[in-house]
């Protein structure tokens, strides 16, 4: 799973931050400071961060130039100011890219997303036995036609295809699904909702190739080594 890394002092801004995140599949971990920030950046790997301009007890400048000491990765400012300086600053210091607040939810996690092609993190599309998966349009298609699938479904795929190597048990599914889906998820709908995707993207969902079952344990993608 794709590692985030938030440094928001907001917590407001910070909480619908990680629901919009953990509902596109990916993990965060959340500094609300300057101090909290470099502490989290020992011992811990991200693949990419996004940064707010403005902390409490320093700046998002900072930030930046130690997490691209320490690990290198792409790094996306979020600033209340678009003023000329500050983004020419930001990119100076080398900053990936910058976003002004308030922001639309769908650029920001385009411009993740393209951050992370950049970067060589995340491949821009998946595929495994027919099925194709571009998590950058959001379009789905199984042997060449396109498959619909509800928020709730397609998130629960995204959790899959952004874990590719490892068992995704189902309480770390109705962990990724509960808070973002809208909707109550419990561990009877989980299964309607896994039936569901395999009815969708499955040849036979009697015999599924894609969502793997292992027994005792969860889920696994088809084909993946674990």
């Amino acid at each position: 799973m794709t590692q985030i890394f938030l440094v928001e002092d907001d917590q407001v801004i910070a909480k619908n931050l990680m629901i919009l995140l953990q509902t596109e599949g990916f993990s965060v971990t959340h500094a609300a400071n300057k101090n909290e920030a470099s502490r989290l950046l020992l011992g811990n790997k991200y693949e990419l961060a996004l940064v707010d301009i403005s902390l409490p007890d320093g700046n998002g400048f900072a930030v930046c130039t130690e997490i691209k000491a320490e690990q290198g990765i792409p790094v996306i400012f979020l600033t209340a100011s678009d003023d000329e300086s500050s983004i020419v600053t930001g990119l100076n210091i080398g900053a990936d890219d910058y976003v002004t607040k308030p922001f639309r939810p769908r650029e920001l996690l385009a411009r993740i997303k393209n951050a992370l092609r950049k970067s060589g993190q995340a491949p821009a599309a998946f595929e495994c036995n027919g099925l194709y998966v571009d998590s950058t349009s959001g379009i789905v298609r199984k042997n060449g036609s396109e498959v619909f699938l509800s928020a709730l479904e397609y998130r629960l795929l995204l959790v899959f295809v952004n874990n590719p190597k490892i068992i995704v048990t189902r309480e770390q599914l109705l962990d990724e699904l509960w808070d973002a889906a809208g909707e109550f998820v419990n561990d009877n709908t989980l299964t309607v909702y896994i039936k569901r995707l395999r009815e969708k993207i499955e040849e036979n969902p009697a015999r599924p190739e894609i969502i793997l079952t292992v027994r005792g344990m969860g889920y696994r993608l088809g084909g993946s080594n674990v």
